[in-house]
């Protein structure tokens, strides 16, 4: 189902009707279905209205004063060079936390008043930036956009993303770091209402062929249960399809799966290589650890290398010591002597 008629949100309420709607047919009963209140369309009539009661200058305001001055592209290092036009293809890599880190990042979100979707985009925000030397970071989250009890029901394009200005370098410890973050969220989603195209029209960032406007890395946190089919007599299966696209240059998809935090870090091809990738998932993993550890931690000072890589950089790259040939040493030793 294309973003044009519906959203994430969507797949769950259709597949439910479906399943309610088939069990009842095969049992005989009648239509289980509550009637709607209201329809999609009068949600796009309520929006229009709202925005034109004098929300769209409010709103807008906010986000020219909030991106103002903000980092235009996420300069990260990348395998090649950015093409001159964005190229949509690629790939993705599973990535996961475990059962005990997720605790321990649930407890440190709890101890400093924060959500565990606070906490995860702390983090991501603070490894973009110390892979790309940025002191502050824009990163796109979606919202489910139904803040409305009338709308939860119905299938249409509700999503809305927000632009979360980040600035992990004005933080000097892990705590100061999940409170700076917790406000621009909260900020944020006060006003959230502003489609992001008219936040765009709104800021007037640099426009280029070759990267998206504002943020050119998303982090989508699915808190929604998951949506599944449930036909008396029928059995289905999922089939996952290969991720092939990338809307964007970094897309981290989480959610929470029984005890542990899933997901899949989805890249663009013409920017990195997939061992890239790998390595880039394994600093978040290790820079969670540390926040996870001490919350009085620096944030500048998080560990991002497991010790094979510390080993490998700061031992054998650096090893650069060389045995030279007697007969070189002796001609040197000669030279200096004359020089003398």
């Amino acid at each position: 189902m294309h973003h044009i008629v519906s959203d994430g949100w969507s797949i769950g309420i259709l597949l439910d009707e479906l399943s309610r709607l088939y069990t009842a047919e095969v049992e005989g009963r009648v239509d289980p279905l509550s009637p709607l209140s209201i329809q999609y369309a009068d949600y796009a009539h309520w929006q229009r209205r709202w925005l034109a009661d004098g929300q769209l200058a409010r709103q807008s305001a906010f986000w020219q004063r909030t991106l103002s001055g903000a980092p235009t592209l996420l300069e990260l290092p990348t395998d090649r060079v950015r093409p001159l036009q964005q190229d949509f293809a690629g790939d993705a890599l599973d990535v996961g936390l475990d059962a005990a880190l997720t605790s321990q990042l649930k407890a440190l979100s709890q101890r400093h008043g924060v959500t565990l979707y606070m906490t995860l985009l702390a983090s991501w925000a603070a490894v973009l930036c110390r892979l790309s030397n940025q002191t502050e970071v824009v990163i796109g989250s979606p919202v489910a956009g139904r803040n409305r009890e009338e709308i939860e029901p119905l299938i249409g394009f509700f999503v809305n993303t927000l632009a979360l200005r980040i600035d992990p370098g004005a933080a000097s410890t892990v705590s100061e770091l999940l409170s700076h973050t917790r406000e621009r969220v909260l900020e944020a989603q006060a006003h959230q209402d502003l489609p992001f195209d008219q936040v765009v029209e709104a800021v007037r960032p640099p426009r280029s062929t070759g990267h998206t406007p504002i943020f050119q890395t998303l982090l989508v946190w699915q808190n929604q249960s998951e949506a599944r089919l449930s036909m008396p007599g029928i059995r289905t299966t999922e089939v996952v399809l290969p991720t092939t696209t990338a809307q964007f240059d970094l897309i981290l998809s989480l959610s929470e799966h029984e005890d542990a935090i899933v997901g899949a870090l989805n890249y663009a091809t013409a920017l990195f290589d997939r061992e890239t990738v790998v390595r880039y998932v394994g600093y978040w993993l290790a820079l969670l650890r540390g926040m996870s550890v001490d919350a009085a931690h620096p944030v500048a000072r998080l560990p991002m290398m497991d010790e094979d890589e510390r080993s490998r950089i700061l031992d054998d790259w650096n090893d650069t010591g060389l045995d030279y040939p007697r007969s070189l040493c002796a001609h040197t030793l000669f030279e200096a002597q004359v020089e003398r």
